[in-house]
């Protein structure tokens, strides 16, 4: 008799969620689902409201990135402005980009996937978590929660807070950037750099030692999307769309973002809140792919800044050849990515024009139409709206980073439950695994789902006829 289990709720990421697997009579997985089970509706109560309140709003989609959302909402006011932004204005916003960044990475690798990393996957579950790392290695804890308060630091003191901050506006930002809180920040960064060093060369001694679980961690080919820079080089502010196949092909390459639903097309299923996006050429559900960290490594040619260049270099080692396909090493790639923030930062805070007063630019709207696409540090991130002639929010459209990999979490999870999990001998570690595999994507679920509410996870096992005979739930 098949059986169904029940992961719930899926711990360690941020928001809620539910895993099923599915048992044939003789205990194999037959199939695996990722649910969102939660719904907001942010696209549609932002309806009726003016245009310029777009980036507070989408704002409150999330605590965790919530200067993703204001970047991006900002660029799409900046497009129905029809404006360029001020060259300074464009720095500021890319250093607090780059500081989110720092610090939403420090949080996953740190607090919420280093407990699997430091104490194993199958260590009691009590102790498996940021305080348990304290006590094994304090030290690593320490640096996890020094890394993310600079990242933080640096928000608050450009923005005025740590967040939802409201200092980028459309056109630029408020005000310009202070002498006294240039040198405050430039003194963070030698610090968070040794952080980032140290930690990254921790890692690479442990990546040999989870081969089985780099094998098996979502290493299904995909092809992979991502903002990269007019050379081809790393980007999370602006720039241009490539699409890179699974053997490393591009198959789009400097698409301007405005462009993007000539890419992607968007498709639902009735066991989730969380939207399915596709490569539209291939089709749902063959149009695959990822975005984050991993695809953004796999898709420069370059990261642009020394120690990262060498640590990407690094990092294509990984494998003999073309992308790097294993899910696993997006912890490798957040890393990188914190490394060549940190670096970034301290290049654009040392400009000799980062001072300048010129920082916003001001116009009415001139446009019924405007997207706005930023690199948030879980992937790519789109806002398209539309307006009427008060400058009323007629639509809105929001692509989130972790929906663009629901489809790659979604065949992660078969994955990981079909190497790992034994219907006949069910043990907590083996569920362990297949939560952790979503936890590779570092998902922000109340942005993709756009949920009310707690953000537990459960895992059901299911028999034959859909009855669920076992449940894990947390939270």
């Amino acid at each position: 008799m098949s059986r169904t289990v029940t992961i719930e709720p899926v711990t360690r990421i941020e928001g809620h969620a539910r895993i099923t697997l599915q048992l044939g009579d003789a205990g194999e997985v037959e199939d695996a689902k990722f649910h969102l089970t939660q719904f907001r509706g942010f696209e549609k109560f932002c309806e009726g409201r003016p245009y310029r309140e777009m980036p507070a709003l989408t704002a409150r989609t999330c605590g965790i990135c919530p200067v993703s959302h204001v970047l991006a909402s900002n660029k799409a006011c900046d497009h129905l402005l029809s404006v360029s932004i001020p060259p300074t204005g464009e720095k500021l916003r890319r250093i607090i980009n780059l500081a989110q960044l720092t610090q939403s990475h420090a949080l996953s690798f740190f607090h919420l996937s280093s407990p699997d990393l430091l104490l194993g996957w199958d260590s009691d579950p009590v102790s498996r978590n940021i305080f348990g790392v304290m006590r094994q290695d304090p030290a690593l804890a320490k640096d996890g929660i020094r890394l993310r308060q600079i990242g933080q630091t640096i928000i608050e003191t450009l923005g005025g807070k740590k967040i939802h901050p409201t200092w980028v506006v459309p056109g630029g930002v408020s005000e310009p950037l202070t002498q006294e809180k240039r040198d405050a920040m430039l003194k963070l960064i030698p610090e968070g750099l040794e952080i980032a060093k140290r930690t990254y060369a921790f890692f690479k001694t442990l990546v040999p030692k989870f081969k089985d679980e780099a094998n098996h961690f979502g290493s299904q080919p995909t092809m992979f999307l991502s903002l990269v820079s007019p050379k081809g080089h790393l980007e999370h502010y602006d720039g241009f769309l490539r699409l890179k196949d699974a053997q490393g092909r591009i198959l789009e390459d400097m698409v301007p973002p405005h462009e993007y639903e000539r890419l992607i097309g968007e498709a639902v299923e009735d066991f989730s809140y969380m939207k399915f996006p596709y490569y539209k050429p291939h089709g749902y559900p063959n149009g695959i792919y990822r975005v984050g960290p991993l695809a953004r490594l796999n898709n420069v040619d370059a990261c642009g800044t020394p120690y990262a260049d060498v640590a990407l270099a690094e990092f294509h080692m990984l494998q003999e050849s073309g992308p790097i396909a294993s899910s696993f090493h997006y912890h490798y790639a957040r890393l990188v990515e914190i490394i060549y923030a940190l670096e970034m930062m301290e290049r654009l805070l040392k400009d000799p024009t980062i001072l300048d007063a010129r920082v916003r630019a001001r116009a009415r709207s001139n446009r019924y139409e405007g997207i706005g696409v930023a690199e948030a540090p879980r992937g790519i991130l789109m806002h398209h709206y539309r307006i009427d002639d008060e400058g009323l929010i007629t639509w809105v459209n929001l692509i989130i980073a972790t929906g663009h990999n629901n489809l790659a979490m979604n065949q992660s999870i078969r994955q990981v439950a079909d190497a790992y999990v034994d219907g006949n001998n069910l043990q907590e570690g083996m569920l362990n695994r297949v939560e952790a595999v979503i936890r590779c994507f570092d998902p922000c679920l109340s942005c993709a789902s756009h949920a009310f509410g707690e953000m537990p996870l459960a895992i059901e096992l299911k028999d034959a006829t859909g009855r669920v005979v076992d449940t894990l739930r947390r939270g």
